[in-house]
């Protein structure tokens, strides 16, 4: 086999107790061909990115793909992507997790000398690359996650979502770099904040896969999105008022997109009204799939 197609989905992490835990995969894909050629390197990009990615060696998915190549002992002898891109970028959707699954992924599939795509390896290398596991547990996996990290590598857990959990996504037209968001949290926390988000976070698996009415308190945050107000006060300011109409709204991964956990018709149109101009809201659903193999090597797991 020389050539393999995979669709890989955005991602919403933390979810808002569940810090560095928590992954939601979401029906947003990029999708992207990989064929291995005679020689050199040839990148395309469409959609999302198009005319401001690079589309050399230094394309997050090329050092994706190498870097799995190291791993599997293999080195194609020239390489061809073509990406065709809808996940927003810089949003907090998981767009570089989204990256580096593919390319991970696709040298797992086309590698001669492989069988199947090790879920766990391309967890643990994915984890690696992209610096923490939520995001990429959610994109490989999908479903909803919890991903932790070990001595021998990240490790992660999949649950089924209740069908009635419908999420909306609110993008904004600015980008925020998840460095910056980050370097903006403490480095420590009072130990009544960690208690509660403890209980959160355990009280968000119930809620998301036995008792949806319950994630208004179950997205209950005092880690992490208020200690980010300064860099994204208009998505903060979106949250309070999504809340404050009953809605189990938090801030998407670093931000500045905002998640909406909806359980009705109603809520998308509470969305639609408490969404400030300037923002896109988008009504997504649960990938139950994660990142799938659409066609290639029969031998190949299409996960």
């Amino acid at each position: 086999m020389s050539a393999v197609r995979l669709r890989v989905p955005a991602t919403s992490a933390n979810l808002g107790p569940a810090f560095d835990c928590a992954g939601l995969a979401l029906t947003r894909h990029d999708h992207l061909e990989f064929e291995v050629t005679g020689s050199g390197l040839e990148v395309e990009v469409s959609g999302v990115g198009a005319g401001e990615l690079p589309t050399d060696e230094s394309h997050l998915v090329v050092r994706a793909f190498r870097a799995a190549c190291a791993e599997l002992g293999w080195s194609p002898a020239g390489l061809r992507v073509v990406a065709e891109n809808s996940i927003p970028q810089g949003r907090g959707m998981g767009s570089s997790a989204a990256a580096v699954v593919a390319g991970v992924v696709a040298a797992w599939a086309l590698c001669p000398d492989v069988g199947a795509v090790d879920d766990d390896a391309v967890l643990r290398l994915t984890t690696e690359l992209e610096g923490h596991p939520d995001n990429v547990a959610a994109c490989l996996l999908g479903g909803a996650t919890l991903s932790w990290m070990t001595p021998d590598g990240a490790r992660a857990a999949r649950l089924d979502v209740a069908p009635s959990v419908a999420p909306v996504v609110l993008v904004p037209g600015d980008t925020l770099s998840t460095h910056v968001a980050r370097g903006l949290l403490p480095a420590t926390v009072p130990h009544a904040d960690a208690a509660h988000a403890a209980g959160r976070a355990a009280l968000l698996v119930h809620a998301l896969t036995r008792e949806p009415a319950l994630l208004l308190d179950a997205t209950e945050d005092r880690l992490h999105q208020r200690q980010r107000t300064a860099a994204m006060p208009a998505s903060l300011a979106l949250v309070d008022r999504l809340r404050e109409r009953g809605l189990a709204a938090v801030v998407s991964g670093a931000g500045p997109s905002v998640l909406a956990l909806t359980t009705g018709a109603a809520d998308l149109g509470t969305v639609r009204e408490l969404a400030a101009e300037g923002w896109s809201v988008l009504p997504l659903a649960v990938d139950e799939d994660g990142a799938r193999v659409l066609h290639g090597n029969p031998q190949v797991s299409s996960r």
